[in-house]
């Protein structure tokens, strides 16, 4: 399997992830770590439920990969995650050394890779590979009749 293919699957699962997060009413972002092509860490965005603002999928996904591996250094670990990362999870995914970054869907409004803002990674001592735009569709379609059907409900009280 090339990297390519590899890259769409993970994304795939992280969209399952997304999709769990629509179906409990919070916005559909789903995450995924993996290591040595197996997911050690899966999350979805829970910050209402949890009553926890820091509860996003990227967060979960390192939470649940690190207690794991037994070691909060993910190094070698792919995170994908079906929206680019806000300050916030970015920041998490450098802190843990986290090797590779796959997103799909890009975020004008939090996104700190490319969008919203650019993370200062030359002040980092850590980068990880970024790869944007996969599964961007799919990913963009889930979040978009998400709020389309929040805005329809609102619309009807």
């Amino acid at each position: 399997m090339t990297k390519d293919v590899d890259d769409e699957k993970w994304m795939r699962l992280a969209l399952g992830e997304a999709e769990k997060a629509e179906r409990r009413g919070e916005v559909p972002v789903g995450a995924v770590v993996v290591l040595e092509g197996k997911v050690i860490g899966r999350g979805h965005n829970r910050p209402i439920g949890a009553n926890d603002p820091t509860a996003h999928a990227e967060i979960l996904a390192l939470r649940q990969a690190a207690r794991r591996t037994g070691n909060y250094r993910l190094t070698g670990c792919a995170l994908f995650v079906t929206l680019e990362p806000c300050a916030m999870c970015l920041g998490a995914a450098v802190l843990a050394r986290v090797g590779r970054l796959v997103y799909g869907a890009s975020d004008p409004k939090h996104g700190a890779v490319a969008s919203l803002m650019r993370f200062p990674f030359d002040k980092m001592n850590h980068r990880p590979r970024i790869r944007a735009g996969v599964g961007a569709g799919e990913c963009r379609r889930l979040l978009v009749e998400f709020f389309r059907a929040r805005r329809t409900k609102r619309a009807e009280r």
